[in-house]
This record gives structure tokens, sequence and C-alpha cells, in this order.
């Protein structure tokens, strides 16, 4: 296994650009990284990087043996996944993104009872809002809100999400209440806004008289974290677009009021993505099929709970 453990740590070296990056990513020292890779330069008798004390480049050598590598682990992980239908005993770890709000609410709620039911499979959870890259993060599938820009992946839809635009109110008894899209452009509201770096999302999408249409919105709140973006405006500090989900609690205790209805958000799209190869691994198509069904009855749950509970007008 050690031949195969240095392999590994070939493959995320290269992929990440990093011995230190690529520790992480596998749970190792710095130091263990290093000697794995000599190790394999040793019995390979070439040297794979180029090392710098500031950056890490692949050789020749190690460009072409990188396809090689790759190939070799793709057809262990598969041996092993056909192993384990045999078996039907799924085990390992599994690597899984999904967005701070989903994540928070969606997802980790319903990982221990997966994990009861597969005690042998193990599970690390990224949670950020930013765009994840499954290849280089090593990752087995990812969570995600919206419209993926990799054609390449294989995507799998869990639901249409409605989103609202809400507000305190007292923030609307200072600003007055937007009745439509065109109400919240020119500076006449603070918007809040998710933003983080590489993001290409700078306007919201809402429904018009002419169909979907984007309005510039500003504000002077930008956030990389969603949930934030609630706590402002739970504060009174300006008007956030939140799929309903994450907000149905205040909606209906009336912390928080839906506005501009005239130009209600365009729903987003809630699925899961992942590679063809990761789809055949018996753990990630469990855990797929698992919180498909779960994450999708907690989305439609918390929009009839508003639908049906929320006090006035919400």
């Amino acid at each position: 296994m050690s031949y195969l453990d240095n392999i590994r740590t070939f493959v995320r070296v290269y992929e990440l650009g990093s011995m230190s990056a690529a520790g992480r990513d596998l749970r190792v020292s710095p130091a263990v990284t290093s000697a794995r890779i000599s190790q394999l330069e040793d019995y390979l008798g070439v040297r794979l990087f180029q090392r710098t004390t500031r950056n890490l480049t692949a050789t020749e050598q190690g460009q072409a043996f990188y396809s090689g590598a790759v190939s070799v682990l793709e057809a262990v992980d598969q041996a092993e996944a056909q192993v384990m239908h045999l078996t039907d005993t799924p085990r390992g770890t599994l690597f899984v993104a999904a967005p701070l709000g989903a994540g928070r609410r969606l997802v980790a709620p319903e990982v221990p009872a997966f994990l009861a039911e597969y005690p042998e499979i193990n599970m690390r959870l990224r949670l950020s809002d930013r765009t994840v890259d499954l290849t280089t993060e090593g990752l087995d599938l990812a969570f995600f809100l919206g419209q993926p820009e990799d054609s390449n992946l294989r995507i799998r839809k869990i639901a249409d999400c409605q989103r609202v635009l809400c507000a305190a109110p007292d923030y609307l008894a200072r600003h007055g209440t937007p009745e439509r899209g065109e109400d919240l452009v020119g500076g006449a509201h603070n918007c809040l806004n998710l933003r983080y770096p590489g993001a290409s999302e700078f306007q919201w999408m809402l429904q018009s008289e002419d169909g979907p249409k984007r309005f510039a919105v500003s504000g002077r709140y930008e956030c990389d974290d969603g949930d934030v973006l609630i706590d402002w405006a739970l504060a009174g500090e300006g008007i956030a677009l939140k799929p309903v989900f994450e907000v149905a609690e205040h909606l209906i205790s009336g912390a928080l009021v839906a506005v501009a209805k005239q130009s209600p958000p365009v729903p987003v799209q809630m699925a899961c993505l992942y590679t063809h190869r990761r789809h055949q691994d018996p753990k990630t198509r469990l855990f797929m099929d698992f919180m498909t069904q779960r994450m999708g009855a907690s989305v439609r749950a918390a929009e009839a709970s508003v639908a049906v509970c929320a006090p006035g007008e919400n």
C-alpha cells in the first residue's frame, strides 16, 4: 500500500501545486508528503518536481507520469467499488462540499443518520459559499445552488428552490417597502450582497412583466458568508435575497418580511455535482440517494411552512 500512498500523494501535489496543500488534503504532515515524493522519485529514478524555496513545478517526467498515475488510481478505485458491490459493505471516506446555508441547514443535520446506517463510511464535509473544483480539491461530490460552469461534470438535481427578497420591519419603517425590482436600483435601498473572490454574479435575477430580468442593485454591505447577510437583514441594515429554506423561521416569526412581491426572485436550482468516475463508487451513490430525498423534503417543507404559517402578508 505504501507505493499506492506515494502515487496518491504525487497526484495531489501535482494537482494542488504545493507540498503543504497536498499534505493538508491528505491529512499528513509536510515532512511525510515530501518523503513520499522522494521515495517515488528514488523508485522511478527520475525527478518528478523541480523545487525552489517559492515554487514547485512538475518536470517533463512528472507530467508524463501524472496521466498514468491517475489511471492507476482510477483502476484501483473501480476495483474497490466492484468489491463493495459484491460485499454490500461500502466503506472509506466521503469528501463533500456544500454552500454554507444549505450545508448547515440541510446537509450537516442528515450526516449522522447516514453514517449510522453505514458505519464503515467516514465524512469530510467542507462548507463554503465560494465555487469549488471537484478535481483539484479531491471531492467526491459538491452540493450547489445555481448553474455550474463546468459542463464536463455530472449533475443530479434535488429541487428548484424558491427565493425571497426580505428585510426587517425596522428597516422598512425607515426606508419604505419596495414593490418591484425597479425600486431597488439607483441607491434607493441598501441591498445586502453575497460576494467572494471569483464570483461572477453581481446582479439580482428577478421576475418582471417581460420575464426574468437582471437588476443591478447596490449597497454598503457585502460578505462571502450568506448567514452574515441574514444577520444584517435581521438587524435592520438592508434587503437580502435568500432561498426560502434559509429564512423560513424568520418569515414565520415576522422578524423578516417579504418585499418587492411584484418582482419575485427567479427560483434557483439545488443539485449535486460529481464526476462520472465518482458515481461508480457505492458510497458516493448511496450518499447522493440518501441526501437527495431528505434535502428535497426539507426544502419543500420550509416553503410550505412559509406559505401556510407566515403571519399577515409574509
